[in-house]
């Protein structure tokens, strides 16, 4: 690929059971995208769907190309659709981050829990050149809508376990929404080894020993009552999933070459 025409942003949304959600985020993150002044590509990563997850991409990825869908008079950023046939969220990142070719890679939840717009404040110039930078609905200045109390409780549970065994002072890393640079991606993640939800802990304590900066970054995050996440089945395998990361760096698969 010319350098001149790689992308400054690749957006990766992993996708799992999303018929009913995805297009009308596509439909945002596109009129997002071609507002903006650089170079993008949206990447979709089906992910073990019973649904029409797939096709409903397809529909929309033609619609773009048959110009049926006229903006503002510019051309589409490219979609392009991966599907990773077992379930696990971690392996869809993984495809779409190691698939991307821009120089920021960008995770974002199919329900948009966090605003589209608020992608350019994780993104020079807005911030300065950072590794990692991921969502915080904890962090200063963040706020959650529609939150019920009980699932705040869980999380900040959740949170205080990671930050005891795997990630001190890192106040919120399951938020959906992180920014990684091409280096970072294509360094960390080649070496993950948890596939499920927990696989944003076990990529950002692989970055932490490799000496990546992170930064956290208030967002206002409305909650999805239709979220896939289980509290009690999840949290519990979540929790294995940190015994699991720790015993890992104990036997140093952190530290071994590629």
């Amino acid at each position: 690929m010319n350098p001149l025409s790689e992308p400054f942003l690749s957006l990766i949304i992993p996708a799992h059971n999303e018929e009913e959600r995805l297009p009308g985020t596509l439909d945002q993150v596109f009129d997002f995208l071609i507002r903006q002044d650089y170079l993008s590509e949206v990447l979709v990563i089906e992910n073990g769907s019973h649904d029409r997850t797939f096709q409903v991409v397809q529909e929309f990825a033609a619609r773009l190309g048959d110009g049926a869908v006229e903006r503002m008079g510019k051309s589409y950023p490219p979609l392009r659709l991966f599907q990773v046939s077992a379930r696990g969220k971690g392996l869809a990142v993984q495809r779409g981050m190691l698939e991307a070719r821009g120089a920021y890679r960008f995770m974002c939840d199919a329900d948009l829990s966090m605003p589209i717009d608020q992608v350019n404040r994780f993104l020079p110039p807005a911030l300065p050149n950072c590794d990692i930078t991921i969502a915080s609905r904890e962090a200063p200045g963040a706020r959650r809508f529609n939150e019920p109390a009980y699932r705040h409780f869980v999380g900040r549970l959740f949170n205080l376990l990671i930050r005891l065994l795997a990630l001190p002072n890192l106040q919120d890393t399951q938020c959906g929404f992180k920014c990684f640079q091409a280096k970072a991606a294509d360094d960390l993640f080649p070496r993950m080894s948890i596939t499920g939800w927990s696989f944003d802990v076990e990529i950002l304590f692989i970055a932490r020993k490799r000496g990546y900066q992170i930064q956290e970054i208030a967002i206002p995050w409305y909650y999805n009552p239709f979220s896939h996440i289980s509290v009690v089945r999840d949290s519990l395998r979540m929790g294995l999933d940190i015994l699991q990361i720790r015993l890992n760096n104990l036997r140093g698969k952190y530290d071994r070459a590629l």
